[in-house]
């Protein structure tokens, strides 16, 4: 019988892992070639792993909740046909070996530090991701798994990297007597530093009901708390005639989705007004990196987008100005779709420099969105209402009905300032109240 290895893919140039969440099939299961076999989790985006192969799985090399390097094999199945001397096993087998070795010389240490202990450390119920490097360090130093989690990352969504933890152990070794003596000597010479703030604690009730967060609402929860303490959040508001925009989509909508055969919504124009106003104002298409600015060059901005489970995502249209609106409407129209049946690559929601959201299609006049970090500003589209608005004519001013919508950024206080804010916002009103009725696309 010959043997065929299914290793962990590529799933995009930044991705280095993932993180297996469910097999779907199990050792003796037969597959069939295309067959999904497990799924993967990689950030925000979950992923299915098929067989490319038809056969019968023999060996599944990792547990669900590990956390595997692109390359890696992860199962092995077994072929109808010749054996060819299992030239496919022999790979498998000497990296299983060389894993095992491995752990046992990494769990050796901790081992024999923690002899008087009733049972060893596990990592396996935390609900953040630690790297195979990051746990042997941890394993080995017999570092507890709520030490782990008290650890500050500085990783992306932060992740506790090897510095981090190396940087922790330092710290954990200090005297306790060079600890006290700094303890003493700071209190005498400077005021007491306020208490670290945490979360009040939370009982459930006769009748409540519990609900566990799933994985990607606790990434969204980490990201969201994250985000206000890392920025000090403003938010600044316009409001905006978008008369000519409502009348030109209603003109063009039918025509266009009898040719294209998908629909034209406002957001393409908000992005499209989005970008060109980054163009004027760059430093709010920019990222914060201690106390340097990084100026972006791509425009990549980021689309919120609700799911049917209630979670959010944000797929990313690279170089939006370089796109003509015919290309927006069809990467807006293509990522939501694929977003909403968890379709994306892991690529797709990387690599945003600016993010849009919209209160609007949930009928909210406006909200103050929190910044995606690292970028340094989010602009929030409110929902679009006839209003009574005084007109300026060269007969004088007269009242009519508008269509007006209002506009707000939260943004970075660190480099981006009311004034800076103030003329990006009113960049945007220029272009979406100029938007030429008469625009063919």
């Amino acid at each position: 019988m010959a043997k065929f290895d299914i290793i962990m893919p590529k799933m995009g140039e930044s991705v280095i892992e993932a993180t297996i969440t469910r097999w779907l099939k199990g050792v003796g299961d037969t597959v069939e070639e295309d067959d999904a076999i497990v799924e993967i989790a990689t950030d925000k985006v979950d992923s299915e792993i098929p067989s490319p192969v038809e056969g019968k799985i023999i060996e599944t090399l990792y547990a669900e909740g590990d956390v595997v390097a692109v390359g890696k094999v992860i199962a092995v199945v077994e072929m109808e046909g010749d054996d060819e001397e299992d030239a496919a096993a022999e790979p498998v087998k000497e990296e299983k070996q060389a894993a095992k070795s491995e752990e046992k010389q990494a769990e050796a240490p901790a081992t024999e530090k923690a002899e008087t202990k009733e049972a060893p450390i596990s990592y396996a119920d935390s609900d953040r991701f630690y790297s195979p490097l990051v746990k042997q360090i941890a394993k080995t130093e017999n570092v507890s798994l709520a030490e782990l989690e008290s650890i500050k990352g500085s990783g992306a969504s932060g992740r506790v990297t090897k510095n981090d933890i190396l940087a922790y152990l330092e710290n954990k070794t200090a005297s306790p007597k060079k600890a006290a003596d700094s303890t003493q000597k700071a209190a005498s010479s400077a005021p007491a530093k306020p208490a670290a703030i945490e979360a009040p604690k939370v009982n459930a009730g006769t009748g409540d009901q519990i609900i566990e967060m799933d994985r990607m609402r606790r990434l969204i929860a980490d990201h969201m708390v994250m985000s206000k303490q890392v920025s000090p959040h403003v938010t600044s508001f316009i409001d905006v005639d978008v008369t000519n925009v409502v009348n030109w989509r209603n003109k063009v909508k039918d025509q266009f989705q009898k040719r294209e055969g998908q629909k034209i919504t406002f957001t393409p124009i908000f992005f499209e007004a989005a970008a060109k106003a980054l163009k004027d104002y760059p430093q709010v298409n920019a990222s914060v990196d201690g106390y340097n600015i990084i100026l972006r060059k791509n425009i990549n901005i980021g689309m919120a987008t609700a799911l049917p489970n209630g979670n959010l995502i944000v797929p990313v249209i690279k170089n939006v100005d370089e796109k003509n609106l015919l290309g927006i409407t069809k990467s807006v129209n293509d990522l939501a779709n694929r977003a909403r049946n968890n379709k994306l690559d892991p690529d797709e929601i990387q690599g945003g420099t600016f993010t849009i959201t919209n209160f609007g299609s949930f009928d909210s006049l406006t909200g103050t969105p929190i910044i995606n970090q690292p970028q340094v500003a989010i602009l929030a589209v409110g929902a679009i209402r006839k209003q009574p608005a005084v007109l300026e004519t060269a007969m004088g001013d007269v009242i009519a009905i508008r269509h007006i919508m209002i506009l707000s950024m939260a943004y970075d206080h660190r480099i981006v300032d009311g004034a800076l804010a103030g003329m990006y916002l009113k960049r945007m009103k220029e272009l979406l109240e100029n938007f030429d009725p008469e625009r063919e696309i």
